[in-house]
């Protein structure tokens, strides 16, 4: 916290920080972005765009420029750079479906103070037990485009030549394994997840033309016998699903697994050894 007088500034930013949520998610509902990259750069032509008043138009703009995702004037608007880059349609990077995702879960975050107070040990895989294929399709559709960035970055940074067969914990629609056996002509790879994403997985796979270097094996890493025949494992996004005693066993399962002088690469997040973030 920084240093100053002291007063309820932020702890009212956090009281209220659900109304950016808001209006980030109006904006992407009524195209904002996608309209100003059009041509729609004054309040009268965004009105008319997004089929809203002037004076609702007015208040999107003024949000949205207070918060950094629009920059100029209220008569000459253009897009933030992130802005501009992920949130206009038709752009490679158009990350609506991303953004979007968890906006479902919205409700169940406000009953949080009931969830804190159940007593009831969580269990291993929570709400991924009854995961259908068609809820596995939804979420990846949403995160394979961010999901395969995360992939070619990792393939970029590791150098795995010279090894043979990597192993994707928990790996979706396969984005680390289709990046990496892209990267590198002599690897091969399977994902292990669970039943219901590897559906999803094999679709993924023949999308990108990678179903004969990238082999799938329905599991739960948790507890499902693992391959042994691989030499390098990456576990990337999934820590924060567990508590510290099953990550512990899982990279203890995944140690046994690899091949003498194998390597394994955990990709995620985790909190500061004394709790004091990061928040994101």
């Amino acid at each position: 916290m920084k240093k100053g007088p002291i007063d309820t500034t932020r702890l009212q930013r956090y009281a209220r920080a659900y109304t950016e949520s808001a209006t980030f998610y109006a904006a992407l509902d009524l195209e904002l972005f996608s309209h100003v990259s059009a041509g729609a750069d004054s309040i009268p032509k965004l009105a008319a765009a997004m089929d809203v008043t002037d004076l609702n138009a007015e208040r999107l703009v003024t949000a949205c420029l207070a918060m950094g995702l629009l920059e100029g004037a209220a008569d000459k608007l253009r897009n933030a750079p992130d802005s501009a880059r992920y949130l206009v349609k038709g752009q490679p990077g158009y990350a609506k479906a991303w953004m979007t995702f968890t906006r479902p879960d919205v409700p169940e975050w406000f009953r949080l103070t009931d969830h804190l107070r159940n007593k009831q040990p969580p269990t291993t895989l929570g709400m991924y037990a009854d995961l259908t294929v068609d809820q596995a399709r939804a979420y990846h559709a949403a995160t394979y485009s961010i999901g395969m960035g995360a992939g070619k970055k990792f393939a970029r940074e590791v150098d795995l030549s010279g090894r043979r067969k990597l192993l994707d914990l928990g790996g979706g629609s396969g984005a680390y394994s289709i990046a990496a056996t892209r990267a590198f002509p002599d690897l091969l790879a399977v994902v292990l997840d669970l039943p219901p994403v590897i559906e999803v997985t094999k679709e993924y796979l023949v999308e990108n033309g990678a179903q004969d270097r990238v082999g799938t094996q329905a599991g739960d890493f948790t507890r499902d016998p693992l391959p042994e025949d691989v030499d390098t494992i990456v576990m990337a996004s999934n820590l924060p699903l567990y508590d510290e005693t099953m990550i512990q066993h899982v990279i203890q399962r995944a140690y046994d697994a690899l091949l003498p002088g194998g390597e394994m690469h955990l990709v995620g997040e985790m909190s500061l050894d004394d709790r004091s973030g990061p928040l994101d």
